[in-house]
């Protein structure tokens, strides 16, 4: 599994405990795409990740469909309970942290954004959105339907050499986009906007909020964004305002407060580390972004979170 070949290192708070992994499959695992079980991930890992408990960040997509048992899981520093018909999805540039295994079953697909073909992925773009559910919860109708497809995937993916590489790489990817593109159909998930789903601007700005997620702490101008995607400058920001209403820069700071909100609340990071994880220079000048933004200072906005609520 991906993670146990990047191990992050042991002891470390603050910023460096949050590192970023890439797609790493076991040697022989074709085209972004691996597909396992819970109750495996944990006998491979023996007690590692949870050991003690360390958070990371992922260039890839995971998702989990618990059938047994109950999974807890740090998704944005915030714990998540996910139950039997539930579905977890870590997305690309979350952080995330594994708890102790428990009894949890079920299905667990990493793929990479890739895998799914152009055309698909423009009508998943709801379901892959960074600000979509951590956890998802199928109408019942669907819920049999979705995991006899996650088993018929897992099934397919074990059976490597079976038939041709390029047809069992097809199934695969079949069998993953019927599963997402029924899943995006979850409550709480908004349909997609047909009028800008197939537009080089609606594109621009999918390809934004991906880059935008892997890369806000370190890349804070609107012009390292357009370079990263090979757009100009003025495209990116027609892409952002047609999508939003709102620029590429005022999207970069919302990213970065909603990062320092949560490690200042929930995470209980210091003001310095946060600071520092969001590429600030200097601990005055996050002091007076957080409060131009929130109207209290970090350590102010830190003391309210943690106030029990009378």
């Amino acid at each position: 599994m991906v993670d146990k070949r990047h191990p992050s290192p042991r002891g470390k708070t603050g910023p460096d405990a949050v590192p970023l992994y890439g797609f790493q499959p076991p040697v022989g695992t074709p085209y972004g795409l691996e597909v396992s079980t819970v109750e495996d991930f944990f006998v491979q890992h023996d007690d590692w990740p949870w050991n003690p408990p360390r958070p990371g960040r992922a260039t890839f997509h995971y998702l989990i469909a618990v059938t047994e048992g109950e999974l807890r899981h740090d998704v944005d520093h915030v714990t998540r309970t996910i139950t039997p018909g539930q579905w977890l999805w870590v997305r690309p540039g979350h952080a995330q942290c594994w708890h102790p295994p428990g009894a949890a079953r079920g299905p667990f697909i990493l793929f990479e954004p890739d895998v799914l073909r152009p055309d698909t992925a423009r009508l998943l773009a709801p379901l892959t959105a960074h600000d979509a559910p951590a956890v998802l919860s199928p109408h019942p109708e669907d819920s049999v339907w979705l995991q006899q497809t996650a088993l018929q995937l897992l099934d397919e993916h074990r059976a490597l050499g079976r038939r041709p590489l390029d047809i069992h790489h097809a199934l695969r990817r079949s069998l993953l986009e019927s599963l997402l593109l029924r899943l995006a159909d979850a409550p709480g998930i908004t349909p997609v906007d047909a009028a800008t789903a197939g537009t080089g601007r609606g594109d621009t700005y999918r390809r934004f909020t991906d880059a935008l997620e892997l890369h806000f702490r370190e890349l804070h101008q609107a012009a390292d964004y357009a370079e990263l995607l090979g757009r100009s400058v003025r495209t990116l920001s027609r892409a952002t305002r047609d999508a939003t209403g709102k620029g590429v820069r005022e999207l970069i700071d919302e990213r970065r407060l909603l990062e320092a909100r949560r490690l200042l609340g929930t995470a209980r990071w210091e003001a310095r580390a946060v600071a520092a994880h969001l590429g600030f220079t200097d601990p005055a000048n996050f002091g007076r972004f957080f409060r131009d933004r929130t109207g209290l200072t970090p350590t102010a906005f830190a003391a309210r979170e943690r106030t029990p609520t009378p």
